[in-house]
């Protein structure tokens, strides 16, 4: 008999245990939470979150309409952190401080060098994503084994299978999808992968739609351009809840235990390199986006990495990057402590490992992919990088959890601080000035021409 297919990041009975675990660090009724669970552990399942997208258990179908049930219970209980970490637009700025800008665009300034900085940025994007995609999944102490069998610890230039180990291969294989085009020794112009697309996705946003697009215009372009089978986590979630008829912000809010992980601070660059030294409009753009799939500090990520990619283009210092940054996060919330942790550890530590052990003390039994753990170590690798592009992705791939997201999202910022003449040739080189992508008609993009879009694009919605 043909086993099941094992659907990743959508089986209810996969979702109920991943929701409650978010209900619980959301702080929601502790009795309500445990009377859910008894009845799904008295029922057969298992409690604890899966650490992949789908689990090895078979539920039975009667198991399967419990999840979902249960789900819709979790959905409902209340939320007493929204205080705090408010998620509609109106409530989040209500608790920011001290953010320049507006969300018009009047305030952004334009500087000659900006086609050179946003081309370095994309390239940026592109060089950290590679790096880390090797390595994605494998935990940090595997990553350094890898890197000393190899003799490149620590990592200033690409992985390689080369002199590796047997044994360490066999005990930390490399990611299995990524192995054939991520490695020194394979790379052929920058492969596929969604920290690419989603960029891709919103430069394609804006010039349709210009600066008033809103977050269906966002789900309409999935829906007509981004497979479904490469969404992942919050998205593939939102996916699914927009081809059921719920409409954004519901797409992100129902049975969407997701909606705090990192996925949505992967797509949100381009809004803050079309608004150079507006981070207020870069975050306003970035919630958008990121309200088709995200709640709470789902959409501070996104929102901190737009504001930062807003000003690094406009050629600030790295300490700069990270307060305009960190300007447009709820300051109560867990995310505004993500960031101020790992700056604090890129004063306070002198060897990354000492860092790295602090995070993981910190964000203990938290998903690779969630976004606070990643967030922080994105805001040490930053600081601790102080704008130099080599040290900055490596810092950044080397902590481990989400390897190709946070390189990508560092190799931006830095890429764009450092400008064109800061990514060395072993970096650019292999990449052919050719980025991949299962975006239709744009495969094979350069990034000279990206660059050119989204500078087209700075200038329309500057103009309007």
């Amino acid at each position: 008999m043909t086993p099941p297919m094992r659907l990743t990041w959508v089986q209810p009975e996969d979702l109920v245990r991943h929701e409650l675990w978010q209900a619980t660090r959301e702080g929601r009724d502790p009795v309500a939470l445990q009377r859910i669970q008894s009845t799904w552990v008295a029922a057969g399942g298992v409690a604890d979150p899966p650490s992949g997208g789908a689990s090895p258990e078979v539920a039975t179908p009667a198991q399967r309409a419990l999840a979902g049930t249960l789900l819709l219970e979790l959905d409902d209980l209340p939320d007493p952190g929204a205080a705090d970490e408010p998620s509609d637009w109106d409530d989040i700025v209500s608790v920011m401080s001290g953010v320049r800008g507006s969300t018009s665009g009047g305030g952004a300034a334009y500087g000659p060098e900006l086609g050179m900085r946003l081309r370095s940025a994309w390239l940026g994007r592109a060089v950290g994503c590679v790096l880390g995609k090797p390595v994605e999944k494998i935990p940090r102490a595997g990553i350094e084994e890898i890197l000393r069998s190899t003799g490149r610890w620590p990592l200033e230039r690409w992985f390689t299978a080369v002199g590796l180990d047997p044994e360490v291969s066999a005990r930390w294989p490399w990611n299995r999808a990524s192995r054939p085009t991520s490695l020194e020794e394979n790379i052929h112009g920058a492969p596929e992968d969604d920290d690419l697309n989603y960029t891709i996705m919103a430069l394609r946003v804006l010039e349709q739609h210009g600066a008033d697009f809103t977050s269906d215009d966002v789900a309409q372009g999935w829906l007509l351009d981004l497979p479904a089978g490469r969404s992942f986590t919050a998205e593939r979630i939102a996916y699914r809840n927009l081809l059921d008829g719920l409409s954004p912000p519901r797409s992100a809010r129902v049975r969407n235990p997701f909606r705090e992980w990192i996925g949505a601070q992967i797509r949100t660059d381009l809004y803050g390199w079309v608004s150079p030294g507006d981070p207020l409009r870069a975050a306003e753009w970035a919630w958008r986006d990121a309200a088709v799939s995200h709640t709470r500090n789902g959409l501070y990520g996104a929102m901190f990495v737009a504001a930062m990619a807003s000003e690094a283009v406009t050629g600030s210092g790295i300490e700069a990057v990270l307060d305009v940054g960190a300007s447009v996060v709820p300051p109560q919330s867990r995310m505004a402590s993500a960031i101020r942790r790992g700056r604090e550890l890129a004063l306070t530590t002198t060897e990354p490992t000492e860092a790295y052990a602090a995070l993981e003390a910190d964000y203990a039994g938290m998903h690779w992919v969630h976004s606070l753990n990643n967030t922080a170590l994105v805001a040490y690798a930053l600081s601790a990088g102080a704008g130099d592009f080599d040290r900055s992705v490596c810092l950044a791939v080397m902590g481990g959890w989400d390897t190709d997201s946070n390189g990508a999202t560092v190799g931006a910022v830095a890429g764009a601080v450092a400008g064109p003449e800061g990514i060395a040739a072993r970096w650019s080189d292999p990449l052919h000035d050719r980025l991949s992508t299962s975006i239709p008609g744009a495969d094979g993009s350069s990034f000279g021409d990206l660059a050119a879009r989204t500078l087209a694009v700075a200038a329309r919605v500057r103009a309007r």
